[in-house]
C-alpha cells in the first residue's frame, strides 16, 4: 500500500523549482535551519508529478457533465462512462502511491522533529506546520474519491505512531475517521504556520495558517454529507479565513487567471510553477497541437451544458470557455475560433480559456510557457483553493443547515455574482448555490464538479442525460448558424457503486489488507 520514497528538493528561488535528489528525513538531530527547510520542500515534489497535477484526478472529474474528452481515449471513455474502474486505466492511478508516500514522508519528519535539537522554534514551527498540513492534505486529496460511510469505509489511516511492521492496516469503519483526523491535522498545521505574509517572497508557495482553515472548511463541508453537524464546522473554519481579512474576490474574475495574480488576495493556495518546471495543466486543454504553433495537447472540452449554465451577462463564461466565433490569442497568432482554422479537434465546438493567460504573446515560448510542449508548464499557478471557494462553502453550509434562503448565505453568493457582472439578486436556493459552485469553479483543482453532484445525490439524473456540444455551419468565411448535437450519451450512474472509483488494482494487489471498493 504504501511504498519507500524518493523524494526531490526544491531549491533557490522560487525553491520548489530545481531539483535534487532527497531521501528519507532519517534523523534531524544534528540538521541546521538550512537542512531542516529542504524536508519541507521534499513535501511539495507531489505538485509536480503528471499523475497528479498534469491530469491526474481530471481522467475522473471528466466523468461530470462539465466536460468530455477531447482525443479518442478507450480507457478514459471508460471511466466516464463507469463501465470500467479506471483503477488500470491513465495517470489517475498514480494519486494514491503518490498520495501515501506524502503521508509516509510527513509521518517520518512529525516521528523525528523531537531529535531536531539544533534547529531554531521558528524553523521547527514551518517543519511541523507543513507536515502536518500535507499529510491531511494527501487524505483529502484521495478520501472524496475513495471513502464512504458505508460500504467500503475510509482510506487507511497510518501515522507517525503505526509501527513500520504495522503500516499495512485494515481501511477505517467510515471516511469520517479520516475526515476527522484530516480536520485535527490542519487545526495542528494552522497553529505552527504563519499568515503568507510572514513567509519571506523566496519562499511563497510554502502552505500557511489561512490554507490550513480553508482546507478544514472544504474537508468538513465533504463529511457533512454523511454527519451534518460537520456543517457547523465548515462554517467555523470559513469564518477564521473569512475574519482573518488576509483574502478578498479580485474585482475582475478573469483577472484571477493572470500571471500577475499568483500570489492575489484571492490566492489561497496554488501549485507554484514556471517555465521550467510546475504543473502542465494550462496545456492540457487547448486545440491538440496548438495549430502548429506550440504542443497542447486537446483533452478535456467544455460541454454546451456547462456553456448554458451561465447566465447571460455572467463575465466568468467567457473568462472560461471560447465558443465559436470568439476570438483567442494563441502565441501572438489571432485565432477565431472554429473559424479561423476552421477546423479544430474539440468535438463540442468549444475549448477552455481559463488558462491560456501564459500563451497570449507572440515570444511566449520560453518566456511564459516551457520551450518544450512535452513538458507545457507556464508561468501560470495552478489554484488548489481561492477565496471564492470560502464563501460558497460557507453559503453552502449555511442553507443545508438553516434552511434555503438563509440572509448570510444570500449575501456571500451575491459578493460572488456581483463580481461576475450580475445582479445581487440571489434567493440563496438550493439549485443556485449549486450552479455557483459549477460556473465558478469550472476546470478547477479540488473544487470538483463530480464530486458536488455525486454528495448532492444528483449524480445518476444527471449522468442519465446526454452531453451536447456546437456544430458549426460556416458560409462566405463566416459563421452562418449554429447546430446543437450530441457528443455523449446518456450514462448509467449507479450510486451504490460509483460514488467512489476503483482503488488502484496495483494497490490492493500489493496489500493483505486494502480491501477493493465494492462493485469492482
Amino acid at each position: 500500500m504504501i511504498t519507500t520514497i524518493t523524494l526531490v528538493v526544491f531549491t533557490s528561488c522560487n525553491k520548489f523549482l530545481e531539483f535534487e535528489p532527497y531521501g528519507q528525513p532519517s534523523d534531524l538531530s544534528g540538521m541546521s535551519d538550512e537542512q531542516a527547510m529542504q524536508t519541507v520542500y521534499a513535501l511539495y515534489e507531489w505538485q509536480y508529478r503528471e499523475g497528479t497535477t498534469g491530469r491526474g484526478f481530471f481522467w475522473y472529474e471528466n466523468a461530470s457533465d462539465d466536460m468530455v474528452t477531447g482525443r479518442t481515449q478507450a480507457e478514459a471513455a471508460n471511466i466516464k462512462n463507469f463501465i470500467d474502474n479506471g483503477s488500470t486505466s491513465r495517470d489517475v492511478r498514480d494519486n494514491w502511491p503518490q498520495m501515501y508516500q506524502t503521508i509516509n514522508y510527513a509521518n517520518r519528519i512529525l516521528a523525528d522533529i523531537p531529535k531536531a535539537t539544533a534547529i531554531s522554534d521558528e524553523v521547527r514551527n514551518t517543519v511541523l506546520g507543513n507536515a502536518y498540513f500535507w499529510r491531511a492534505f494527501a487524505y483529502l486529496w484521495l478520501a472524496p474519491w475513495y471513502g464512504d460511510n458505508g460500504p467500503n469505509g475510509g482510506i487507511p489511516i497510518v501515522t507517525e505512531s503505526t509501527p513500520t511492521e504495522e503500516i499495512d492496516v485494515p481501511r477505517p469503519a467510515s471516511v469520517l475517521e479520516n475526515y476527522r483526523m484530516i480536520i485535527d491535522d490542519l487545526e495542528k498545521a494552522s497553529g505552527y504556520l504563519p499568515f503568507f505574509e510572514d513567509i519571506p517572497k523566496s519562499d511563497w508557495g510554502l502552505t500557511h495558517k489561512t490554507a490550513a482553515w480553508g482546507f478544514a472548511a472544504r474537508a468538513a463541508l465533504y463529511a457533512a454529507q454523511y454527519d451534518a453537524s460537520f456543517y457547523d464546522i465548515a462554517i467555523a473554519y470559513a469564518d477564521k479565513v473569512i475574519n482573518s481579512q488576509k483574502h478578498r474576490l479580485l474585482d475582475q474574475y478573469a483577472d484571477v487567471f493572470e500571471i500577475e495574480n499568483n500570489w492575489s488576495p484571492e490566492y489561497i493556495l496554488s501549485v507554484t510553477s514556471n517555465e521550467i518546471d510546475g504543473s502542465k495543466w494550462p496545456g492540457i486543454s487547448f486545440q491538440n497541437a496548438g495549430f502548429g504553433y506550440y504542443n497542447t495537447w486537446g483533452y478535456f472540452q467544455p460541454t454546451l451544458e456547462l456553456y448554458n449554465a451561465f447566465e447571460e451577462g455572467d463575465e466568468r463564461r467567457a473568462a472560461t470557455i471560447v465558443a465559436p466565433g470568439d476570438h483567442v490569442s494563441f502565441i501572438g497568432n489571432d485565432i477565431i475560433w472554429q473559424v479561423n482554422p476552421s477546423s479544430t479537434s474539440s468535438p463540442t465546438g468549444m475549448t477552455l480559456r481559463k488558462y491560456l493567460a501564459p500563451f497570449r504573446d507572440a515570444d511566449a515560448i520560453g518566456k511564459t510557457v516551457n520551450p518544450d510542449g512535452n513538458n507545457m508548464t507556464t508561468d501560470l499557478n495552478i489554484s488548489l483553493m481561492r477565496y471564492a471557494e470560502i464563501l460558497l462553502i460557507k453559503a453552502e453550509a449555511l442553507i443545508w443547515k438553516n434552511g434555503e434562503g438563509d440572509p448570510v448565505a444570500k449575501g456571500l453568493l451575491d459578493d460572488v455574482r456581483e463580481r461576475a457582472g450580475l445582479e445581487r439578486n440571489s434567493q440563496a436556493t438550493k439549485a443556485q448555490l449549486k450552479n455557483e459552485r459549477r460556473v465558478e469553479f469550472a476546470f478547477e483543482w479540488g473544487t470538483w464538479r463530480h464530486l458536488d453532484l455525486v454528495r448532492w445525490g444528483d449524480a445518476q439524473a444527471t449522468y442519465a442525460q446526454p452531453l451536447h456540444g456546437f456544430k458549426v455551419n460556416l458560409a462566405g468565411g463566416a459563421i452562418s448558424s449554429l447546430e446543437e448535437i450530441e457528443v455523449w450519451p446518456a450514462r448509467q450512474f449507479d450510486p451504490a457503486v460509483h460514488h467512489v472509483f476503483a482503488i488502484p488494482v496495483r494497490e490492493v494487489a500489493s496489500s493483505e489488507n486494502l480491501k477493493q471498493n465494492k462493485g469492482y
